[in-house]
């Protein structure tokens, strides 16, 4: 008795069910066996993910005829087609988004990449200065595309230029990271820096703080001095550059971008480079900290024609540029 009614329960059920439901669940079986005839093991394409994606989400019951694949497999379909739907919509949403690189900032970017020894945020601040509407990134992706090729800067031409002439810094204001007052001896005695701040900051011209290190050099007497120009000085802690960042920025900035390109052949050579290399750092190079703008200000230049170009006026004997607008002949 028990086995007849075990054997008549699942007619019962299947008469209880609607037709909408006996019909979706005769078209999942059906696609089942035509996913495994004649095969040993399931061939499962595309479409039939397709299906069985589409099942779950309209039909209830689907896990209760799915007997090819784990219910888990269709789970995992589902989040794949979902990752590659927002994939291809993000790559719609970008077509639309900024535009591309102009030709003509692509082409001025890898120029200024050739001539100078210079990264992303410095050529930025460059087109910044030219009008360019660029952002840092698309200048910082274009210039990893390009191949390293040598840099006309590290040419022999320009390192002779280099040394028929050049620098030394000592004081900073601050606010607008511009060298006050540049000098060079072989013996920076206490007498020989107190000289320099006599004439950096001449008339109580003087600001109110000064900041230096703990050097031997700094001794009673120039401290005196200091006081005497109504400065108050503030000392930094023992191994600590970082409290005064802004000249020791500037001493890793002349090493790198002028003293590791040229050889200083003599006191009178230093004094003729430095001096070429401040008034670049104070005039045309563009500084992060001042946003993106030289210390003495640079305005931005508007092209001031259809037929106008970009120049390049060689700066501390063609190791640095500025870039300008001039109209064409």
């Amino acid at each position: 008795m028990l086995r007849l009614l075990a054997a008549l329960l699942p007619t019962l059920l299947s008469a209880m069910r609607s037709r909408r439901h006996l019909v979706i669940e005769n078209l999942a079986l059906r696609q089942q066996l035509a996913t495994l005839a004649g095969r040993r093991h399931p061939d499962i394409r595309p479409a039939d993910r397709v299906f069985w994606v589409l099942l779950r989400r309209y039909w209830c019951r689907w896990a209760e005829a799915l007997a090819i694949v784990r219910p888990d497999t269709v789970v995992h379909w589902h989040r794949a087609g979902f990752r590659v739907y927002w994939n291809w919509l993000s790559r719609r949403g970008r077509r639309s988004g900024r535009p591309p690189l102009p030709r003509e900032v692509r082409a001025l970017i890898r120029r200024m990449a050739t001539e100078n020894p210079w990264g992303a945020p410095r050529i930025h601040g460059e087109l910044l200065c030219l009008g360019f509407d660029v952002s840092e990134r698309s200048v910082s992706r274009y210039l990893r595309s390009l191949p390293r090729t040598p840099r006309a800067n590290a040419t022999w031409k320009t390192f002779l230029r280099n040394h028929r002439d050049g620098i030394a810094a000592m004081d900073f204001h601050h606010g607008r990271r511009d060298v006050v007052r540049c000098a060079v001896t072989t013996s920076p005695t206490a007498a020989w820096v107190a000289q320099q701040l006599r004439e950096a900051f001449p008339f109580e011209s003087a600001p109110r703080f000064l900041i230096f290190d703990r050097d031997a050099t700094f001794s009673a007497g120039l401290t005196a001095t200091i006081r005497s120009m109504l400065m108050e000085q503030t000392r930094t802690s023992f191994q600590s550059p970082w409290q005064n960042g802004v000249a020791e920025r500037f001493v890793g900035t002349v090493r790198r971008e002028l003293l590791d390109h040229v050889i200083v052949l003599n006191e009178r050579h230093l004094r003729q480079l430095i001096k070429s290399f401040v008034t670049y750092y104070n005039e045309d190079r563009t500084h992060i900290g001042v946003g993106k703008d030289s210390p003495c200000g640079r305005p931005v230049e508007q092209r001031p024609g259809a037929t106008s170009n970009v120049v390049s006026l060689p700066r501390v004997g063609g190791l640095h540029h500025r870039y300008a607008w001039r109209q064409a002949a």
